[in-house]
């Protein structure tokens, strides 16, 4: 045979597969990916609430998908901005460097907020809400990935009530995130970041009276009485709202929300979860989301999970009737998803930003370890520590978070040794009351932790942007009024928060092996056959991978 004949024939069989193989791909890879974070939500609510869910939402997930049982976020503070940044970089804070919502800027001395940004401007309200960006995000994400690997022809859209659970997920390459604005305007909103002015599909839905429809009665969706999976309605452990003597069912929204800043209250309901899904249904028409076979990526939260929480605690009525609620809008977003991308389409991955601890006031009434941090007397007592010490407090430049930030330079001028000084401040502090652990930046910086608690306290230790001395507090004592919960420790409560996976590329299956938040979008990306994001640190689960 002719030996250019043979090599035509070579290049041509190899086209043949190239081109089979690429098909292959494609039919393997989801139209869709629709990552979904719920603010606040510990694992034990989908075992708590799974005989009040329908088929279509949580417990289709978890029926026909993978559940990983034992999902740990795996480093402190469990924030809402550390949460969402590590659920799609990867990561965990010390290397993207989202380390709380808000955090004292070593560099401008000065607090800054993890999505702030005054250099762009507000699209679609004339307020400064939409002055963000994701910039102080130092790695890549997940979606970020997929634009590049598409060349940007994949979408990507980030949604949610909360600016930082909308523009963290996105990423630096998104076409776009929204947000809502309440207060006397009620829309959903964007960022000069990512447009000059919003796209024809949303100042549609902000003419219409989707967020205006939600102001009516909210009452439970079932017989309250069986609500047995939570507490008394009736309770000294629940916040409620302005103009309502009692934080019971129902609440009249139509009467109270000129007491509760108009739109805003809308955001510390259940509804505030319907009118995110009915905003997210809106972008899949408006995007065209999953109508060809180069994936595209949703990335949703629903924070009014969050708001009530903090509002109502762990315990209430109300957090039971949102999750019922919520499992409806699942059911409603899954059909739709099966309708216009397929079912067996598109790929969903769903988790927490964090839990949230039981209110303490609640685990003290039967009889279990809790309390309320006395931050005014801590501050009085390490005031005097330093007068006494050093002949001054100005050494001390801020305290938040739970770390203590040192003006160095002052130290310097006073010639003290800035590692002694930290040890210090580490005897002193662990001399106070509900006080559990304190470590200096210095020990965290050289000694590497293999177990415990401070593992996680390395793992959210950022070396640029964090504290000199980091401090740990005593099991369910927190700084916080006396209804509502919170969050932020490396606890349990905090930490075990769902992970469900279903759709495409998704085995059936379940497992009480612990994986980490960080392994979530490495997963994804062995799922779409990208590069990892490009500071992760998780590894991809492969048992979940069909």
């Amino acid at each position: 045979m002719n030996k250019n004949i043979f090599f035509l024939i070579l290049v041509f069989l190899f086209s043949l597969s190239v081109k089979a193989q690429k098909e292959r791909d494609e039919a393997v890879k989801p139209k869709l990916v629709v990552g979904i974070v719920v603010d606040q939500m510990r694992y034990d609510y989908l075992t708590r609430f799974y005989k009040k869910f329908g088929e279509g939402g949580f417990k289709r997930m978890m029926n026909e998908g993978f559940n990983c049982k034992n999902n740990h976020f795996n480093y402190i503070p469990t924030y809402t901005g550390p949460g969402h940044a590590s659920v799609y970089t990867g990561t965990t804070p010390k290397y993207h460097g989202i380390i709380g919502n808000n955090w004292y800027d070593k560099e401008i001395k000065s607090m800054v907020y993890c999505a702030g940004d005054e250099s762009f401007k507000s699209v679609g309200t004339k307020s400064t809400a939409g002055q963000m960006s994701p910039h102080r995000m130092k790695t890549s994400t997940f979606t970020d990935e997929n634009r590049l690997f598409t060349q940007m022809r994949g979408k990507t859209i980030g949604i949610s009530i909360k600016d930082r659970g909308a523009i963290l997920p996105a990423g630096h390459t998104a076409n776009a995130a929204y947000w809502f604005h309440g207060k006397d305007e009620g829309h959903w909103i964007s960022s000069t970041f990512y447009m000059e002015e919003l796209p024809k599909w949303v100042k549609k839905f902000n003419k219409s009276n989707a967020a205006e429809s939600y102001f009516k009665v909210w009452n439970t969706l079932y017989d309250i009485n069986s609500y047995v999976e939570s507490g008394s309605d009736l309770n000294t452990f629940e916040g409620g709202f302005k103009g309502k003597e009692t934080a019971t069912f129902p609440y009249d929204l139509k009467a109270l929300k000129k007491e509760n800043g108009g739109f805003d209250i809308l955001k510390a309901t259940a509804y505030g979860n319907s009118l995110t899904t009915d905003f997210a249904l809106a972008a899949l028409e408006g995007e065209a989301l999953g109508e060809d076979a180069i994936t595209d990526v949703l990335a949703i939260s629903y924070s009014s999970t969050d708001y009530i929480g903090h509002n109502f605690g762990v315990n209430s009525k109300e957090i039971e009737d949102t999750y019922i609620r919520l499992d409806k809008d699942l059911e409603r977003l899954f059909s739709v998803l099966d309708s216009k991308v397929g079912a067996g389409a598109y790929t969903v991955f769903l988790t927490a930003d964090h839990g949230a601890v039981d209110v303490p006031s609640y685990l003290q009434s039967v009889k279990i370890p809790a309390g309320y941090l006395n931050n005014d007397e801590r501050k009085k007592k390490f005031q005097k520590f330093l007068m006494d010490t050093y002949g001054t407090t100005d050494i001390l430049e801020n305290i938040s978070n739970n770390q203590i930030f040192l003006n160095r330079e002052k130290i310097k001028d006073l010639k003290l040794d800035l590692d002694k000084v930290q040890e210090a401040i580490v005897n002193e502090q662990m001399t106070y009351k509900n006080i559990s652990k304190a470590y200096t930046a210095t020990t965290l910086s050289t000694v590497d932790f293999t177990t415990g608690i401070e593992v996680l306290l390395q793992n959210g230790f950022n070396q640029k942007r964090s504290g000199d001395v980091l401090l740990v507090n005593d099991p369910a004592f927190i700084s916080y009024g006396r209804t509502g919960s919170t969050h932020g420790s490396g606890l349990n409560y905090d930490t075990h928060v769902p992970l469900l996976f279903f759709g495409k590329g998704i085995k059936k299956g379940e497992t009480f092996q612990k994986t980490r938040i960080t392994d979530i979008v490495p997963t994804m990306s062995a799922l779409l056959g990208i590069s990892f994001p490009n500071g992760a640190t998780g590894q991809p689960l492969e048992f979940v991978l069909d």
